[in-house]
């Protein structure tokens, strides 16, 4: 009776110690389910191919398109020339994929940019904005081509209204989208590099 006892008394502090265990790592596994998605996969702007790249946002574009008239290879050909391929700070961190200044109110971080002044780059501090998506970034960069700006609503009507991708290239350009004398070349080499005309309807 007695080693009846001594052998129940051994079991009862093992079965509080599986019980423990069992506790500790239900508590471990809820941790981990709880744990927020590694940050990659909780935003658009993880390291892509170019393939991916271009992939991830001609829908969108050609979305655009058929809402306002903006060649699909003009918006991808931007986004590539200004955000390094999406992974430029201002793209990756800021969702900005265009470059596009802040004026206002507008969310907006301060970065330091090259523009091109009296023949040679310079390196300059600017205000940009700050989007929650790609797709807004893209939704903001239409629109500015369709409002144009407070000094003159039809600066980029000529954007808009372009047949194909190297005369709204040279309307960008014209417009003064960007300091850079080569901007609208650079912008057709990358188009015709990638092919990207074969988005345009």
């Amino acid at each position: 009776m007695s080693a009846r006892r001594k052998k129940q008394k051994t079991r009862f502090p093992l079965v509080f110690l599986g019980l423990f265990l069992i506790g500790i790592a239900f508590i471990f596994s809820l941790n981990s389910l709880a744990d927020p998605l590694p940050k990659e996969e909780e935003t658009n702007t993880e390291a892509l191919s170019q393939e991916e790249f271009i992939d991830r946002i001609a829908p969108y574009a050609q979305e655009l398109q058929k809402g306002y008239g903006i060649l699909p290879s003009i918006i991808i050909g931007q986004a590539i020339l200004e955000s390094d391929w999406g992974q430029s700070s201002l793209a990756s961190e800021y969702n900005n994929l265009f470059g596009i200044k802040s004026f206002g109110h507008s969310k907006k971080v301060t970065l330091d940019t090259q523009e091109f002044y009296n023949g040679e780059w310079v390196t300059i501090q600017g205000d940009f904005r700050v989007y929650d998506t790609w797709e807004e970034s893209m939704d903001d960069h239409t629109m500015l081509f369709v409002n144009g700006v407070d000094w003159n609503p039809a600066l980029y009507v000529n954007v808009l209204t372009a047949n194909d991708y190297r005369s709204a290239a040279q309307a960008l350009q014209d417009a003064g989208y960007a300091t850079d004398p080569d901007y609208a070349s650079k912008i057709i080499q990358v188009i015709e590099t990638y092919q990207l005309n074969r988005f345009d309807q």
